[in-house]
């Protein structure tokens, strides 16, 4: 069941690219008021484990994490193997448009959603052959 795995392996793709602009451009607010609340989270640092940080930071670090973490999933699906591994990774697409819903915005979670149930579809649709 290679097309659904390199279908969602393509989706993770999109979501890859989309973070990148997202993970470059989150300064640049588009109102004055979120401008502001940008501003404030660059500017105010704070002693963490030894290190001055601030919540811009954070959301930096965050975010370029994520751009690995999108990239592996893409590689993974596209390469994956056994049957053993697309379970675990097909909920683990499920929980992680789960959170993206509630926490960020339906467009990045229907990438997540979409590339879940294509990877749960190729786990049930698996024969020993492929």
């Amino acid at each position: 069941m290679k097309t659904p795995l390199r279908i969602a392996s393509i989706l993770m793709l999109l979501h890859t690219f989309g973070h990148i602009v997202g993970a470059f451009t989150w300064k640049k607010a588009p109102n004055p008021s979120i401008q502001k609340v940008v501003d404030d989270m660059q500017s105010n640092h704070f002693a963490f484990m030894g290190k001055q940080v601030s919540l811009g930071s954070f959301f930096d670090g965050f975010g370029f994490t994520m751009i690995g973490v999108l990239l592996l999933l893409t590689i993974i699906l596209w390469q994956l193997p056994e049957r053993k591994f697309i379970l675990p990774i097909g909920l683990f697409l499920l929980f992680m448009g789960i959170i993206e819903l509630i926490y960020f915005f339906p467009f990045a979670a229907a990438f997540s959603l979409l590339a879940g149930i294509l990877t749960l579809y190729a786990f049930i649709q698996w024969k020993p052959s492929n």
